[in-house]
């Protein structure tokens, strides 16, 4: 990111700008994603993202179809089975390319195995990490609005764990022309009684009484200063003393998410959007379907008034009655209308067609199974690909990097693994085909001994015990005490060369006792050839 993007902020300037009025200076350039983002989950899922003015309270217009809600809900999962595969592992952590070269020119192949197997296991540590804090499920509901909104905000406590998420409505960003974020303010609401002492003495500054369920605003403003992010918390327009951070610059708890990038804009557009035109369109026919439908359903008897038949009679008779009139008298009330509704019928199907392909919502890519198999984790990706035109790929570099980035260093200070040398190991996302992390590399280990078997005699040209080691570090097995070490298999070979002399030294030790028996000589022990 250039110096010259660099946001220059003095806390105990009072001329600068707080938090509260930068967040209502770039709320306005906001406006129009969030209320694009309302039009988004009107047709979807109305109460993941509502409009300002309501409450918990508030009842929600009943959606005439149901193509939108099932929609997100199925592609949003798909997203997260390609991105987050259970049990296995999204990324991969690999030494420095130059590094890696140092130990394969010293002939130090074992250490380079050993630190592979280490890594590998830091990589199990993380996903439980993930795991164990609901993280997953944090990226779920990101997943949903990145597909309504386009947007969303994760921020990752350095103590508490987890991950929380922001909507588009509780928060505003800057960027450079190249997409990096400059600066990001995020607004918490919290009632007065939840507040803690220092944050109630700054909101008491103001001498109004207030009340314990009165709702306060907490703006935590993030900013890059050129070199790395500072971060400050502000209520009342006043800074919270100790709540000032900073964090390096590829390591920050705040992720700005975007589900497509757009050139010269702060913000990204929706997936929904695209296809906006689609769910209105079904959601007006099925109305009109529904309410035709209603009234067809709706009987009508019609009888002659100045006919013989008595509608009075008609009505309380009962199955198998007999009544006095004629048939001609009475009738029923029909809509004529079923050629129309047919129309509408077949709008109705078209358009549930199209939405069901972006949607995928055809398609059946994954068993009812406890574990998932890599093929299907590939199917998976490499349908998304075909579906969304590879724009998920994006989350790649803008969610799962800088993701992984923040969990290791959230678990090196929390001593659970040791500290990486910085630049010396980093993360790679594989994306699209190869979102399975290792398993991308088992599978060419898979196809190289496949190969092996149709060359007869290339076992012998292969080391078994490197081979092993690699086949287990991109399994993700722990091979600590499973594997022999180079210095155990050379013991063994020795114990084995000792026990093959001494049992061929036991005959001929055993014939010469015997013969100095019979001669009455004492057998005397022969030197083993």
């Amino acid at each position: 990111m250039a110096t010259n993007n660099s946001l220059l902020i003095d806390l105990n300037d009072d001329a600068r700008e707080t938090a509260k009025a930068l967040y209502d200076r770039l709320e306005s350039d906001r406006k129009n994603y969030t209320d694009r983002a309302e039009i988004n989950a009107q047709y979807t899922i109305p109460a993941l993202f509502p409009k300002s003015a309501d409450t918990p309270s508030t009842k929600y217009e009943v959606c005439n179809q149901s193509i939108g809600a099932r929609g997100v809900n199925n592609l949003s999962s798909k997203l997260l089975l390609a991105l987050f595969p259970a049990n296995t592992a999204f990324f991969k952590l690999s030494m420095r390319a130059d590094i890696e070269k140092q130990y394969l020119a010293s002939g130090q192949q074992d250490v380079k195995q050993q630190i592979e197997q280490a890594l590998m296991q830091i990589e199990q540590l993380v996903l439980r990490y993930i795991e164990t804090n609901q993280i997953r499920v944090t990226v779920k509901e990101a997943l949903i609005q990145l597909l309504i909104a386009g947007n969303a905000l994760l921020f990752l406590p350095p103590a508490e764990g987890g991950a929380k998420l922001y909507r588009l409505s509780n928060y505003v960003c800057q960027r450079d022309g190249l997409g990096n974020v400059l600066q990001i303010v995020a607004r918490d609401t919290l009632s007065y009684s939840s507040c803690t002492e220092e944050i109630r003495k700054l909101i008491d500054t103001d001498g109004v009484e207030h009340k314990s369920d009165e709702e306060v605003n907490i703006y935590t403003h993030t900013y890059f200063d050129g070199e790395q992010y500072q971060s400050y918390q502000e209520v009342n327009q006043q800074v919270l003393q100790g709540s000032e951070q900073s964090y390096p610059l590829l390591k920050t708890p705040w992720i700005a998410l975007r589900f497509t990038k757009v050139d010269g804009e702060n913000y990204g557009r929706s997936y929904v959007e695209e296809y906006i035109g689609d769910l209105k369109a079904l959601d007006g026919h099925s109305e009109a379907l529904l309410n035709a439908s209603t009234i067809a359903s709706h009987i009508l008897f019609l009888v002659n008034p100045t006919g013989t038949t008595q509608a009075r009679r008609l009505a309380k008779a009962k199955t198998g009655d007999f009544v006095a009139g004629k048939a001609d008298d009475v009738s029923c009330l029909q809509l004529d209308k079923a050629v129309d509704m047919q129309v509408t019928m077949k709008m109705v199907e078209t358009l549930e067609r199209r939405l069901a392909y972006v949607f995928m919502l055809n398609s059946a890519v994954q068993r009812q199974a406890e574990r998932v198999t890599a093929e299907e984790i590939r199917y998976v990706a490499g349908e998304l690909e075909d579906t969304l035109g590879g724009t998920y790929s994006i989350l790649s570099q803008e969610l799962q990097l800088p993701l992984v980035r923040r969990l290791i260093v959230q678990l090196e200070k929390g001593g659970q693994i040791p500290e990486l040398p910085e630049g010396a190991v980093e993360p790679a996302i594989t994306t699209g085909l190869e979102a399975i992390g290792r398993g991308h590399d088992a599978s060419k280990i898979n196809t190289f001994l496949q190969y092996m078997k149709m060359i007869p005699g290339s076992e012998q040209f292969v080391h078994l015990n490197t081979l092993l080691l690699e086949t287990a570090t991109a399994t993700g097995l722990d091979v600590t005490g499973l594997i022999k070490t180079a210095e155990e298999i050379q013991q063994e070979q020795q114990q084995a060369q000792m026990q093959a002399m001494t049992q061929q030294a036991t005959p001929e030790l055993t014939k010469g006792f015997v013969q100095a028996q019979q001669g009455g000589e004492q057998p005397v022990p022969q030197q083993a050839k």
